[in-house]
């Protein structure tokens, strides 16, 4: 609904996108309890929400789909956050298959 958040989110998904991090951007008009549960089912490892009263603040939040822990970052740093994840957990992985 509003169109500061849309362009922070698709500034995210497109910086995220363009470094080869997967991205869904849900976009759909529903409350943010059922998407952050239909992100949880399909497995969505890492979650960043834009609001509008945090993006006031210069603010989105990022969390781990394993934890409860949130951080709250302004959006670029939470686009190093996220990749820097992605980055660790593919390094992992990668070891394990060694």
């Amino acid at each position: 609904k509003n169109d500061e958040v849309r362009q922070a989110c698709q500034k995210i998904h497109d910086t995220l996108e363009g470094r080869g991090v997967e991205v869904l951007l849900d976009d759909r008009g529903i409350r943010p309890g059922p998407k952050f549960k239909d992100a949880d089912l399909i497995g969505i490892p890492i979650r960043i929400t834009v609001g509008q009263r945090s993006l006031k603040d210069g603010l989105v939040e990022v969390k781990n789909r394993d934890s409860d822990d949130v951080q709250k970052l302004p959006p670029d740093k939470a686009i190093e956050e996220v990749h820097r994840r992605v980055r660790d957990a593919l390094a992992q992985l990668q070891r394990q298959q060694i």
